[in-house]
């Protein structure tokens, strides 16, 4: 099978099985790979009655056959389950290496199922799996865990998968954390990880990806990397990361601000990439063979960091202008506290300016809170919180559980900003009209990954061949809708493919990209069914 390796492998913790078996050709064939083709296996294991959190749940790592090729910005990897946060389908996706790790270890995904007695890690290494015991790992913070396995293996360039103390105690918005501070943020995968014992998964390879037409392939992706010269959003995001939307997604009103509830803040523009570049930079970085190198490294001094991985836009959003914060610095800590305990950096932001909402309501008091004040503007308090959370501490048990549990126990379940119970992100959908609809039927709840109307509408990298037009943002025709609907199938075949959606060379590119990897000979058509 060219674009996969044509092996899934099994991990049964349960039992401590490990085998490996034939890639399905005709579910390949059908959903491609990352979060498509992870649907399609886990909707044979599971049922109405299947507990997120209970051993017949499947947590699914899953590459695609972009990913570690030679494409830019293929460097991905879907990891899924059913959700312990929304108890629906749960997806996330990451960066850096790991996915092209996995794929070079010879396994397009792992499928694992069951839990250990005691904590365990699992490594795969030149096409050999095997089971560790993780006593030693069981409570390290993510970036400790990493650089521990690395060392176990004696493989310094190894990519380690895993989980903080957020996912050791089933925070229902842990994350699972790879490259540094890469995340599989949303949905609660950590936590899934976490209820298995699974600490980590450690990963090494050589092997080559097969392609049906690697001169052709070849060939597309120096066209890719040539017309990027053009691509004045990606350039952006080159220059000042995903925070160099700040500033113009302010002037839209796409940046939420206090809890969802303005539309303007002077104090936003503190956040700026552009004042992030200028004070707080130390270099860009980039995922696997990606010429755009959105990722951050910054530093927080006054902390006494000197290296921080981050901020993205989102974190920026969820702990700056929905928390009225606009203290860059203090900001930029908060989503490392994240990368630390392994939380997602969106639900856990949403649910604690939920709580400051509900707290200048008078709806939660300090004797809910353990005697705590959480008020819009005071970030040292957030940071106590993040670790409150990641370890179920006093009243982070309770916000633990994210938003729509949270305004549910204290009778006030309109009050949260959920789309099935998955806290929306930092994409306000009065700003973009056609956005409410990919939140309202996203397969996970509100999402702007599947289906980013903003984008549309701002020009930025729009698939005209498949009918999606930039228009008027405040559009809400029925036209707008299908255009909505096109776009969410668009964005779930690159979440398929993987391809990460900064990288935007037009239709016709991506298609040739993934014939030459497939020889499946697709039309433009074809693209949208798969999707």
């Amino acid at each position: 099978m060219n674009g996969y390796m044509g092996k899934i492998l099994r991990v049964d913790l349960s039992t401590g099985k490990i085998w490996g078996e034939p890639l399905d050709e005709e579910y390949a064939r059908a959903f491609v790979g990352g979060s498509g083709l992870a649907a399609r296996y886990v909707y044979d294991m599971v049922d109405g009655d299947t507990d997120p959190l209970g051993p017949e749940n499947p947590l699914v790592f899953m590459t695609g056959p972009l990913v570690g090729t030679a494409m830019p910005s293929a460097g991905r990897c879907s990891v899924c389950a059913l959700s312990p946060l929304t108890h629906i389908w749960g997806e996330s996706n990451t960066g850096g290496f790991f996915g092209p790790e996995l794929h070079f270890a010879g396994y397009d995904g792992v499928i694992i199922t069951g839990q250990a007695e005691k904590p365990v890690w699992l490594s795969i290494v030149e096409g050999w799996p095997e089971l560790h015991d993780a006593a030693d790992l069981w409570g390290c913070d993510s970036y400790v865990t990493q650089e521990r396995v690395r060392e176990a293996l004696g493989e310094p360039k190894a990519r380690v998968a895993c989980i903080g103390p957020a996912g050791e105690n089933r925070v229902k918005m842990a994350a699972v954390m790879n490259d540094h501070g890469r995340a599989a943020g949303r949905t609660g995968m950590g936590a899934v990880m976490g209820s298995k014992n699974l600490k980590a998964v450690g990963v090494r390879g050589s092997a080559n990806i097969p392609l049906a037409d690697p001169d052709g392939f070849k060939a597309v992706v120096r066209e890719i990397i040539a017309g990027l010269d053009e691509d004045m959003h990606a350039m952006s995001f080159q220059l000042a990361g995903t925070a160099s939307g700040v500033d113009m997604l302010l002037m839209y009103g796409d940046m939420p601000i206090r809890y969802y509830q303005q539309g303007e803040w002077e104090g936003a523009s503190n956040l700026s990439g552009v004042l992030m570049t200028d004070q707080y930079l130390n270099k860009g970085t980039a995922c696997y063979r990606c010429p755009i190198a959105c990722g951050r490294e910054t530093r927080a001094p006054n902390y006494g960091l000197d290296k921080v991985d981050g901020p993205e836009y989102e974190t920026l959003g969820a702990f700056g202008s929905l928390a009225m914060v606009d203290d860059l610095e203090a900001v930029i800590y908060a989503g490392h506290l994240c990368n630390v305990y392994g939380v997602d950096t969106i639900s856990t932001g949403c649910t604690i300016a939920l709580a400051c909402e509900m707290f200048e309501r008078g709806i939660i008091s300090a004797a809910d809170t353990g005697g705590l004040d959480i008020r819009y503007g005071d970030v040292q308090t957030t940071h106590r919180l993040i670790e409150m959370i990641a370890h179920r501490d006093g009243f982070g048990a309770v916000l633990a559980e994210g938003s729509a549990a949270l305004a549910e126990r204290f009778g006030v379940p309109e009050l949260a900003v959920t789309v099935n119970r998955l806290e929306v992100p930092m994409h306000d959908p009065r700003a973009f009209a056609g956005l409410a609809v990919s939140y309202a039927l996203s397969p996970r709840g509100a999402c702007h990954m599947e289906g980013d109307m903003y984008g549309v509408d701002m020009g930025m990298g729009p698939a005209l061949e498949l009918g999606i037009f930039p228009g008027d943002r405040f559009d809400a025709t029925e036209e707008k809708g299908r255009i909505a609907a096109r776009q969410q199938a668009w964005r779930n075949l690159y979440n398929a493919m993987i391809l990460c959606q900064f990288q935007n060379p037009g239709v016709e590119r991506v298609l040739a990209a993934l014939n030459g990897a497939t020889g499946w000979g697709l039309e433009a058509d074809d693209l949208m069914t798969l999707g």
